[in-house]
């Protein structure tokens, strides 16, 4: 952690009305600085350490503002999105992913060659893998135990399981037990923290050290206790936040930095109007709520269906959006949107920054 917060970039002298083509995606940095500040005085609130989940943005620029500003690492999902984040100089990564295949395990050995690379497993053959590979290896690489605390997605389901699985990880050649790992399902933050409990004081009544107990997710964050078997938190949709995150109330309309800048490019009927982003650009998600995406200065029109390249826009009262009208939609869902443009324009406030490649994007192995 520097002394000093990295300085993002200052905006010169252009409006981005004036600069930008629809469909475009923009980042405000003055909202990105002060979620990443929120995010951090937070995390130091609970007493654990941050490690940001740079899936939301795929930026290595934002990812080395999370850093200066306290992180202690980033949080990666795939091999791809470390590979370019150990390029642009971040050192301490951990893939929440489990890593299977002769060839994504060969790549992962070089890039923990050049980085401090730790990873998951939840089963013996993810960890045979593993061992396989870093038997011969110089370091060895750490592994948590992903558990599963009612995502139902990846994990161990019990905590004897977890402890079997660190026993394994324990004896196993060129392998460092690590910890453990899960994400929470939305609204059970807290509760997974007993479950990790359990679990930490079953392994560590075992004799095996367990120095991480990581957990993660932004829908939870602002409303975690301090949990004392908890050393890390993995937050990702902070830094931009979204529509998602405003309907479970972890932020407002106010802290949302990613918009969809997008053009009325038809007004058939009162009452309709037809916008050039659809779903390659807004995303098809959905998360339980009506529309998709929020239409900024109009809360009442809804984004009430999506093509590829077209957006339809009801409303019912008012003045009707005349052709060529610049609206900024808040996505459902951000972290898609990341992944779905070659790259994003920052803007603070009304004044125009530069373009940014999204180096990270499409990196899905």
């Amino acid at each position: 952690m520097s002394d000093e917060p990295l300085k993002l970039p200052m905006a010169g002298t252009l409006r981005w009305r004036d600069v930008v083509e629809t469909p475009a995606v923009l980042i405000d940095l003055d909202i990105v600085e002060r979620n990443i500040k929120r995010c951090q005085d937070q995390c130091n609130r609970l007493g654990v350490a941050i490690r940001p989940h740079i899936k939301t943005h795929k930026l290595p620029l934002l990812a080395h503002a999370q850093l200066a500003a306290g992180a202690i690492g980033i949080t990666a999902q795939k091999i791809g999105e470390a590979e370019i984040m150990a390029d642009a100089g971040i050192e301490d990564i951990l893939i929440t992913f489990n890593i299977v295949g002769d060839r994504k395990l060969e790549r992962l050995k070089r890039l923990a060659e050049r980085s401090r690379i730790s990873v998951v497993a939840d089963s013996a053959a993810v960890v045979e893998g593993l061992a396989r590979t870093f038997a011969n290896e110089e370091r060895e690489i750490g592994v948590l135990v992903e558990c599963d605390t009612g995502m139902h997605r990846c994990g161990v389901l019990t905590s004897e399981s977890a402890l079997e699985l660190a026993r394994l990880i324990s004896e196993s050649p060129g392998l460092r037990f690590a910890g453990l790992m899960t994400y929470p399902a939305p609204g059970q933050g807290n509760t997974a923290c007993e479950w990790l409990d359990h679990a930490a004081c079953l392994i560590r009544a075992a004799g095996i050290e367990t120095p991480i107990v990581s957990s993660g997710g932004t829908p939870d964050l602002y409303a975690m206790k301090h949990h004392p078997v908890l050393t890390e938190y993995r937050p990702g949709s902070y830094i931009y936040n979204d529509r998602s995150l405003v309907t479970a109330g972890a932020c407002g309309v106010e802290g949302c930095a990613l918009t969809v800048l997008t053009t009325v490019i038809s007004s058939p009927e009162h009452g309709r109007a037809i916008v050039d982003a659809g779903t390659k650009v807004l995303t098809s998600d959905l998360f339980g709520m009506s529309g998709y995406g929020l239409v900024l200065d109009h809360p009442d029109w809804t984004v009430i269906s999506l093509n590829e390249e077209h957006g339809r826009i009801e409303y019912a009262g008012g003045p009707a959006p005349v052709v060529g009208d610049l609206l900024r939609i808040i996505p459902n869902h951000a972290c898609v949107v990341s992944n779905m443009v070659d790259s994003v324009h920052l803007v603070r406030g009304e004044h125009y920054v530069r373009a940014e490649r999204v180096a990270a994007r499409g990196r899905v192995t």
